[in-house]
């Protein structure tokens, strides 16, 4: 009986093995929004969905999402609204927590914003761009 099993059974060497190949389809090209490392200088209030709050320090920011510096990170794809101020302007949208990753004092841990309104992405945009601007003068004036 043990021979019937040896018998019937195949190895196919790796060669053999060929993945199901799609149609090549054209990689169109997608523009990532521009980020800003904040790095920890713009604090926001994240609001769970049983109502309490953690507070955290934006590390990097986009019009799509960004990087938040937590004591302890949150459950991946956990939906919690997000508000901070950037520039005298506040921002107060949905969003989706990501995989989290341990940093060196804390976690860091991707988000991305799920229901940001048009006018607020446009702010957000706004003050993003001026904040490089101020960057920029800084690091030209220090040079």
């Amino acid at each position: 009986m043990e021979d019937e099993f040896q018998s019937s059974a195949r190895l196919v060497p790796v060669t053999e093995i060929k993945p199901t190949e799609s149609p090549a389809t054209p990689t169109a090209q997608v523009e990532r929004p521009f980020r800003v490392k904040l790095r920890g200088s713009v604090l926001v209030l994240v609001r769970l969905p049983n109502r309490r709050a953690v507070r955290a320090a934006i590390h990097q920011l986009s019009t799509s999402g960004g990087v938040i510096h937590l004591e302890k990170p949150l459950d991946e794809k956990l939906d919690v609204e997000m508000i901070f101020h950037i520039s005298k302007a506040t921002i107060r949208s949905k969003a989706q927590m990501l995989f989290p990753m341990w940093a060196t004092q804390g976690w860091m841990q991707p988000f991305r914003f799920v229901d940001l309104p048009q006018s607020s992405r446009e702010i957000l945009d706004a003050k993003l761009k001026t904040f490089l601007g101020e960057t920029a003068k800084g690091a030209a004036a220090g040079a």
